[in-house]
């Protein structure tokens, strides 16, 4: 709707009443595509014909939708599709223009996105030679039609094809990524960093090799008279309970000048409504008119857990002589947010403040939901924020490496209450230093913060990812700064830091200044060296990539954490979708291709962890099972730590939400969306009231955390079992959660703990009540799974409740350590999964989703830690 709106084209002539409409032509449908002449066409006769295509869309889907290759996340298909990147692509659609149309004054033809290098020719004139995906291109071709039949081209290069042979003649090539697998590229020799093109089609850690080219965003044709407008913007100047103090802001290109009256009328979340009106005379070519708008106490946007995330609707009218010739229509959150960084004990905060409250950022990271992002429909981008939202999360990383999202992604996020960090889309490659690179990414940046500014869910806009802390500390780039001579170094850094340091900051601060900031992350907003414990924001990757132990989490308490992790695999039923029979072993040809870290020896990585923790899988399910477990339970760890360590921590956004691709990887939510163990457990961790035992060489100190805005009482219950069923011990003691704040409500020693208990087999539990409610629930355990003598907990499970509400329950005689229930191929979500039950707990599981009861029955399973293990004596 927004790109509808700012499509509209105003008229101003004498005769308003009799003035034409503005109109707009769809250019999606009628395309067709081939392959161009050149190197691969011999290769691939039956391509060189015209074909039916998709718009959006990308050669590679055209290609699957008409047979023509196989699916690309089906075993190990990557590596035989690459020739599609490599090659030339023409796309041409016929476009039907009537007299109507060329009688306007402006005709013009609108890319919302080509990918990437694209030569665009209308009727053989050449209109555009085009270098930037995330760019909009607007070509004036009324003089260029004619009534009739009209032919478009679009020859798309090949990026690799096109930037090799320059980059194989200079004296250096810039550090990049992921080397290319499948020797397209020399080692060492990449070309993404040259090119605005999202840089994780290139291949990265978590996703596949597929170079993409396309248009793959929507085209039209419109038409229009004297006037467009250009953009409507709802500037907010000040934003607190009592006042909002807001300016409408209207762009408009003029043909000549002319009185109009701008109005705007608004509609508050409860229905209440308000109008202000402005006389202006326009001149001829660029106009920014405001139009001041007061709102007196404002029922203000807040981030989910913490309020309503309130939208108004604004409607903006431009008016002659009593008739509106263009509306607008924008909806939008009010609310004040700030990236407090202020000097104390531990160094400096970097905290986000929304309305005056200092909120806790609790999230993950986003990537892109697709290897081609013309899949994703706005049904699959609503269900993970979705997902996010229902494991209370508040806040989401737009990372650097992929794309800017559709509209509806952010509208999505607006309704949800869900805050967006929104890097701009540099993922860790060292950028040109050229005038051309850097102009290119500044309108870029104009129009990216232009089309998203009105969107209250986006709190930060920073600069790049690992940019800095990857020239500053990683070895190749070491390396490389000590094989090119100081002057050149300096160019190269002196570049990074206009393009992040300034050209990108001074657009968020022309248009959104009420938008932070920042540089990089991590990073200290080039005001000292990247990646600090004491300092703006921190990735932590000694754990996982550096092999340290998961305990390590606890050592580390930066300021703010925005990247950790730990990998998984997805369920069966997603490796099912992906691979055959024959391919499920982990070191097999088709789970390496879909293990993108270390070139396929993840998988060796995973057992590593799987084996210092609990032992040795018995089978590939139990393996696939355990990598779960495994990233869970470790990153629960970390994220309860950082919470406990409120305020000197204000945020953990571990890395990553979801998938690109069905494969193993850091996610919490599968490509198909299916909640892996670690979903279930950042619902429990991320709660907004949680009590959290961490355990330190034998001391165990007990946190009452909690983002609630006021302080409540509650009772802290301490029960001690024998993993066998006998309930040793129970206390319980009155606390005081202090508001938005970690309170240390207990410190105990193993010995006080246990009072001679045997800790290989006791579990402590911890509950925190609240007038007979259970707020939060946690267990203790005095060493790794591995080393416990766990019991056979004798499971047992049902399915009950009725069609439209089926319930599975499940229940343990003994203690089951990390109960798992599985589905299989059913499209369903559990309420709760991937938990401990106590000796004698029983737990009521709700399922959503549209099943029958008896299919439901029959494809219910469960098991527990011990049920994964080729070993085990209790």
């Amino acid at each position: 709707m927004r790109r509808a709106s700012l499509a509209l084209a105003l008229w101003l002539a004498a005769g308003a009443a009799g003035a034409t409409p503005p109109t707009e032509k769809d250019l999606s449908a009628g395309w067709r595509f081939r392959l161009a002449q050149g190197t691969q066409a011999d290769a691939h006769p039956d391509l060189k014909d015209w074909l039916p295509a998709h718009v959006p869309g990308a050669v590679q889907t055209d290609l699957l939708a008409l047979k023509k290759i196989d699916d690309p996340f089906w075993r190990d298909n990557e590596a035989n599709l690459q020739w599609i990147g490599l090659s030339d692509w023409d796309y041409q659609l016929d476009v039907d223009v009537d007299a109507a149309t060329l009688a306007r004054g402006h005709v013009d033809l609108v890319f919302e996105g080509l990918d990437t290098y694209a030569d665009v020719s209308l009727n053989g004139k050449k209109v555009l030679s085009a270098d930037n995906m995330f760019r909009r291109w607007r070509l004036p071709v009324k003089d260029i039609l004619h009534k009739g039949a009209n032919t478009l081209v679009v020859h798309l290069q090949s990026p690799i094809g096109r930037l090799l042979p320059w980059l194989m003649k200079q004296p250096y090539s810039l550090p990049g990524e992921f080397d290319s697998s499948f020797g397209d590229e020399p080692k060492g020799k990449q070309t993404s960093n040259y090119v605005r093109k999202a840089n994780y089609q290139y291949g990265w850690d978590w996703g596949p090799r597929y170079v993409t080219l396309g248009i793959w965003q929507p085209v039209r044709l419109e038409s229009w008279d004297t006037l467009r407008l250009a953009d409507f913007h709802v500037a907010q100047k000040h934003v607190d309970a009592d006042t909002a103090q807001l300016e409408g802001q209207f762009d408009v290109r003029a043909d000549k000048s002319g009185p109009v009256t701008l109005t705007l009328d608004w509609t508050a979340p409860d229905g209440t409504h308000g109008h202000q009106a402005r006389d202006v005379a326009l001149s001829k070519g660029e106009n920014h008119v405001a139009l001041p708008l007061t709102i007196a106490h404002p029922q203000r946007w807040w981030p989910v857990g913490y309020g309503d995330p309130s939208l108004y609707r604004f409607h903006a009218e431009v008016v002659a002589d009593g008739q509106a010739l263009a509306s607008v229509d924008r909806e939008t959150g009010l609310r004040s947010v700030e990236l407090r960084r202020e000097k104390d004990t531990w160094g400096r905060s970097f905290a986000f403040v929304v309305n005056g409250v200092p909120v806790f950022a609790k999230g993950a990271n986003l990537i892109p939901y697709d290897s081609f992002p013309s899949r994703v429909t706005p049904e699959r981008l609503e269900a993970l924020l979705h997902s996010a939202r229902d494991a209370n999360m508040n806040m989401l990383r737009m990372w650097g490496g992929g794309t800017y999202q559709d509209d509806a992604f952010y509208a999505a996020a607006d309704r949800l209450g869900i805050m967006i960090w929104q890097d701009f889309m540099y993922g860790g490659a060292i950028t040109p230093y050229d005038d051309a690179f850097r102009e290119n990414a500044r309108i870029e940046a104009v129009e990216q913060v232009t089309r998203l500014r009105d969107h209250p869910s986006i709190v930060l806009w920073a600069g790049n990812n690992e940019v800095q802390t990857g020239w500053d500390d990683w070895p190749d780039r070491q390396d490389f700064r000590k094989f090119i001579n100081a002057d050149e170094v300096k160019r190269i850094d002196d570049g990074m830091r206009e393009l992040f340091g300034k050209t990108l900051r001074k657009v968020v601060a022309d248009l959104s200044p009420g938008t932070p900031y920042w540089a990089s992350s991590p990073s200290t907003d080039y005001d000292g060296p990247a990646n600090v414990e004491s300092d703006g924001d921190y990735h932590y990757w000694k754990v996982w990539s550096g092999s340290e132990p998961i305990s390590h989490y606890l050592d580390m308490t930066p300021r703010f954490q925005s990247e950790y992790g730990l990998q998984s695999f997805p369920v069966m039923a997603t490796i099912k979708a992906f691979a055959a029979p024959d391919d499920m072993q982990p070191e097999s040809k088709v789970m390496r291709a879909h293990q993108k870290f270390a070139n396929g020896d993840g998988n060796q990585r995973l057992l590593l962890y799987i084996r210092q923790g609990y032992g040795e899988p018995k089978d590939f399910p139990s393996f696939v099972y355990l990598s779960q477990v495994m990233q869970a339970e470790g990153i629960e760890l970390a994220a309860e730590h950082l919470r406990s360590a409120r305020p000197r921590n204000m945020g953990t956004l571990y890395w990553q939400l979801n998938d690109v691709w069905p494969g193993a990887s850091w996610a919490s939510v599968d490509y198909f969306n299916r909640w892996k163990a670690l979903q279930y457990h950042a619902r429990r961790f991320y709660a907004p009231v949680d009590v959290v035992p961490l355990r330190r060489e034998g001391v165990t100190d007990v946190f009452a955390v909690s983002d609630r805005t006021t302080g409540f009482d509650a009772t802290l219950r301490l029960r001690v079992y024998d993993m066998g069923g006998k309930l040793l011990r129970e206390t319980s003691q009155p606390v005081h959660a202090a508001a938005l704040a970690s309170t240390n409500v207990l410190k105990l020693t193993d010995a006080a703990l246990l009072k001679g208990a045997d800790p290989k087999r006791t579990v402590v539990a911890f509950d925190l009540i609240e007038q007979g409610e259970t707020l939060a629930h946690h267990l203790l355990y005095f060493d790794a799974a591995r080393d416990l003598a766990l019991p056979k907990p004798e499971l047992s499970w049902s399915v009950g409740g009725d069609a439209h509400h089926p319930v599975i329950t499940v229940s343990a005689k003994r203690l089951a350590r990390a109960v798992w229930i599985d589905t299989g191929d059913l499209n369903v979500r559990l309420a709760d999964n991937a938990f401990d039950l106590l000796p004698g707990e029983s737990r009521r599981i709700q399922v959503q989703g549209d099943v029958d009861v008896d299919t439901l029955r029959h494809a219910v399973s469960a098991m527990s830690l011990v049920d994964a293990l080729k070993e085990h004596t209790p």
